[in-house]
């Protein structure tokens, strides 16, 4: 997962420093570049091919012919070396850009036009600098046209900056993913309908490929250290609910809300399924089936090192337990929270939960159980 901020360095007159800078600006306010500004102007003697040679310290480079700083004549002789030649041997990745009228070298490429600092060029800029683009591809079928305006304003609220927008429409938000997804390290979406914040952060988690080991809290904090670092975008699919809501991060994460998702949309993952069944069973259901759903939910969640969605399964299955009075999977639950409450440091609940286990569930006195649960592995 891209984790470190591209860098970049203009090549500029010093007359053309405001130019400069808000193209500088531009870029890093979408959270994810560094521009070396001070360091990309020309000084005193220096012309663009001596700048160009400096700036291959950083990843891309940007020359910025004006008026100012175009030499007249240029032969090609001149600077195909410093600008084709060279960048192409050492792998750096260098780009052209237009800020008055002046008229550079056709052949030079890419080549943007940024004469009056127009904002699909910038954008076009933006991409080609970041170089990546989110993997999240849209259900099928969920096309949206003639909300290009919707777009645009979209575009300049959480594309061109981090920040937090809603939108009525689902197909709308998804047509946005789709149009602005080179903006986006990636693109995850979280169905909020009825769904536990434990739930909630798992699965995005699961989706960034993160293992989440701790309580509740520990791994939303962990989600928000994570996720703010980086050029994320938040799809929640459905008017979020208050846990939903605490998965909106600043930094340069962005969210955009649907508000007409599904309440609880039906899914093709087995774990949520499972928690569909046990969050609100119904009483007439087949105990043994509920109870087989546990058991595989309880296998899903260690898998996944989603352990605090594991405890909030046991939970459940121990109350519906009670309910039935099922001494053996009322056992079975409590010993799967008591190793669950071990591994995060809970040894007083642990402990009152296994008196509770060995005194009122189990059949007979047994051996304290070694810890089941994996060495947690970071990401």
């Amino acid at each position: 997962m891209q984790a470190l901020s591209p860098t970049v360095c203009p090549c500029y007159a010093a007359s053309d420093g405001e130019t400069a800078a808000a193209i500088a600006a531009f870029l890093e306010r979408c959270g994810d570049v560094r521009v070396f500004l001070e360091e990309g102007e020309l000084r005193a003697g220096q012309d663009l091919t001596d700048k160009a040679r400096e700036a291959r310290t950083a990843d891309s480079v940007l020359v910025m012919f004006s008026r100012n700083s175009l030499p007249h004549p240029w032969p090609r002789s001149q600077w195909e070396d410093a600008l084709v030649h060279e960048p192409a041997e050492e792998g750096v990745r260098i780009a052209f850009l237009r800020c008055d009228d002046c008229l550079p070298p056709k052949v030079l490429a890419p080549q943007f036009d940024l004469s009056s600092l127009p904002l699909k060029g910038l954008r076009q800029l933006k991409r080609w600098v970041r170089h990546r683009a989110a993997a999240f591809s849209p259900p099928e079928g969920a096309r949206c046209v003639g909300h290009e305006a919707d777009l645009e304003v979209l575009g300049t609220a959480v594309a061109d900056r981090p920040g937090c927008e809603t939108v009525a429409s689902r197909a709308v938000a998804f047509e946005f993913a789709r149009a602005y997804r080179e903006d986006f390290d990636e693109v995850s979406r979280l169905e909020c309908g009825g769904r536990s914040l434990a739930a909630l952060a798992g699965d995005w988690a699961a989706q960034l490929g993160l293992r989440l080991e701790g309580e509740v809290d520990q791994n939303v904090e962990r989600l928000r250290d994570f996720c703010s670092a980086r050029r994320f975008l938040l799809l929640l699919d459905g008017e979020p609910t208050p846990s939903a809501r605490q998965l909106i991060f600043r930094g340069r994460c962005s969210t955009l809300i649907a508000q007409d998702g599904a309440a609880d949309p039906a899914s093709d993952d087995p774990l949520r399924q499972v928690q569909r069944a046990l969050r609100d069973p119904d009483p007439a259901a087949d105990w043994p089936e509920l109870c087989a759903q546990a058991r595989l939910g309880r296998r899903l969640c260690c898998e996944q090192g989603r352990i605090a969605e594991c405890y909030e399964l046991m939970d459940q299955w121990h109350a519906e337990a009670q309910i039935r009075d099922d001494r053996g999977a009322l056992e079975e639950s409590a010993r799967e929270m008591v190793w669950i409450l071990q591994e995060w440091g809970r040894h007083a609940d642990a402990q009152l939960l296994e008196h509770k286990r060995v005194t009122e569930f189990a059949q007979q006195m047994t051996l304290p159980f070694p810890s089941r649960w994996p060495v947690a592995h970071r990401t």
